[in-house]
């Protein structure tokens, strides 16, 4: 996105034809993370995850030896399909290596290159664009993908092939609440692209800042997703859903917030970073597909970020809409709003869902046994020369 403005004049189109390549790659996201899930079912997760960033290595290369704007379109796609397999997958690894109890901390810390990248990439791939070129900063992306390539060769664990079936996948698409919770995600994360999308804008038209400082609230909004990431996750850990529910309700009221704090630059600075930490819940719903997919696990994950994806088209949509109807750039805020209370609704099904689940597993667990069921023998008595040994295997 930083870089539209570069290639869009170096290949001669507009900026709004430029957003297409962004749309490429979102489409990429999408339609790649159910189709890769799927037919990856039957390889070893480590082999996955070295073949699809090899793909992301050869669409940024592609990226920045793009001929013409066509060539950039397809070289956008490409990049983009593996991506949401990638982070789906990732995650898995990551929440295999750790605890039960620690599941949504581990997958914090693996979306932590997201937000990372909102803090430093962002920033630097302007800055390259603007002193060398956006070639450049396409070029430097696919070098650090071949350089992730070598360190999943390095530390990745190795596992076997054949952990899944395809067909047992695409069973995770029969589940209603794999549907529920995607949907979460699609609608209720939308309001923070909402406004991300339009930030800059907003910034100089608004707040009146000098464009120089706009790497500032970027990276501001970097710092607070990062920080979501990291310690959101805890809680998560301890009640997933009642966590997800209330991230779901402050991301709704700092995005209310967002026209009052648009005339301030430090009042701004407080909610950008605030709307930031609302990233944390992309982990707290990947944990809970992992619960609720059964044996589909890499395609839920997938699916998470095409979710996400859906979000990022969604929002900028309606508050686009919203903008161009004469609401003004702020108006992006209480858009944003409906789309975090509308989540916050779905929310609410998926939460009794669980309790529902969890009262009839309590219930169950809790049985008496039948009448006519046996009665287990009572275990012999020990002699005192018995007291101190320890039982033979």
């Amino acid at each position: 996105m930083s870089l539209l403005p570069f290639f869009a004049a170096d290949l001669h189109i507009d900026e709004p034809t430029a957003g297409h390549a962004i749309s490429a790659y979102a489409l990429g996201v999408v339609l790649g993370a159910p189709l890769i899930a799927v037919l990856g079912a039957r390889f070893a997760r480590r082999t996955q995850l070295l073949a699809l960033m090899a793909v992301f290595a050869i669409g940024n290369g592609l990226t920045a030896l793009a001929p013409g704007f066509g060539w950039m379109i397809a070289a956008r796609f490409l990049s983009g399909l593996p991506h949401g397999a990638y982070f789906g997958i990732a995650a898995l690894v990551a929440a295999s290596l750790v605890p039960t109890d620690r599941r949504s901390r581990a997958v914090g810390q693996v979306m932590l290159g997201l937000t990372v990248a909102t803090i430093i990439g962002v920033p630097m791939a302007n800055w390259i664009g603007q002193a060398v070129g956006w070639r450049a900063s396409f070029g430097l992306v696919s070098v650090l993908a071949l350089l992730t390539v070598l360190l999943c060769a390095l530390f990745a664990p190795r596992d076997q092939a054949g952990r899944s079936d395809p067909l047992r996948e695409l069973g995770a698409l029969k589940s209603g609440r794999v549907w529920i919770t995607l949907a979460i995600g699609a609608i209720g994360f939308g309001g923070m692209f909402a406004v991300y999308t339009y930030l800059a804008t907003t910034l100089i038209e608004v707040t009146r800042v000098s464009p120089s400082v706009i790497p500032f609230f970027l990276a501001i909004f970097g710092v607070g997703a990062t920080l979501g990431n990291l310690f959101v996750p805890r809680f998560a850990d301890r009640a997933l859903m009642p966590t997800a529910g209330v991230i779901l309700l402050f991301s709704a009221v700092t995005l209310l917030l967002f026209p009052l704090a648009a005339h301030n630059p430090w009042l701004l600075a407080a909610d950008v970073f605030a709307i930031g930490t609302g990233v944390s819940i992309g982990a707290i719903l990947q944990t809970r597909l992992m619960d609720v997919a059964g044996e589909a696990q890499a395609l839920a994950a997938a699916l998470n970020h095409s979710a996400f994806n859906t979000a990022n088209a969604l929002g900028p949509f309606l508050g686009g809409l919203a903008i161009r109807e004469g609401l003004g750039w702020t108006s992006t805020g209480p858009v944003g709003a409906a789309l975090a209370l509308l989540g916050f609704l779905i929310w609410i099904v998926a939460w009794r869902d669980a309790r529902t689940a969890a009262m009839t597993t309590a219930s169950g667990a809790g049985a008496a046994p039948p009448k006519n069921a046996p009665t287990p023998p009572a275990p012999a008595p020990r002699s005192r020369s018995d007291a101190g040994r320890e039982p033979v295997a």
